[in-house]
């Protein structure tokens, strides 16, 4: 051994210590759940929004194929041969998601009207916000299962129906 490597040898290294203290690496993880706790309950609405507008979205495409329907029958319930409507699809969103959709949608038709309402299924059983939406033949938007329409005489109804179409 040369003489600088055995003096070298029997010091160790003093120099600044490298890395993070366990109280660093706390206070960073309690930041992180401090985040996460605002940021995931956001991202939950957000998606519940997202799927209940593309139930809108769908309900104005059925709505627009009832018309068209009408205009060919005459009637809103069943063609000239007598056999009744069915919808071109039935659920919320028309290709992907879950089986059975984030909605069901059914129509309650008489001859000259008719409902479309779009049933929280899976997932979205959890909006308690708007819950089930239905769209009349006379564009009559409502919310809460015909709880809060948008041509209500009471305007806090009016506007509930509003936040929600």
């Amino acid at each position: 051994m040369n003489a600088g490597m055995s003096r070298m040898m029997g010091k160790q290294c003093v120099g600044k210590a490298r890395g993070f203290t366990l109280m660093e690496l706390m206070i960073v993880v309690a930041i992180i759940g401090i985040l996460a706790g605002i940021a995931y309950p956001t991202y939950q609405d957000s998606v519940r929004k997202s799927r209940r507008a593309d139930a809108e979205a769908v309900l104005l495409e059925l709505a627009q194929w009832m018309e068209r329907f009408y205009t060919e029958n005459n009637r809103y319930d069943q063609t000239r041969a007598g056999v009744a409507v069915a919808l071109p699809f039935a659920q919320s969103p028309k290709e992907g998601g879950p089986a059975g959709g984030y909605y069901t949608i059914a129509p309650v038709t008489t001859q000259n009207t008719f409902t479309l309402t779009a049933t929280r299924a899976g997932q979205q059983v959890s909006d308690t916000v708007c819950g089930n939406l239905t769209l009349s033949n006379t564009g009559v938007k409502c919310a809460l299962g015909g709880a809060k329409c948008t041509n209500s005489a009471a305007a806090a109804d009016r506007e509930a129906a509003s936040r929600c179409w």
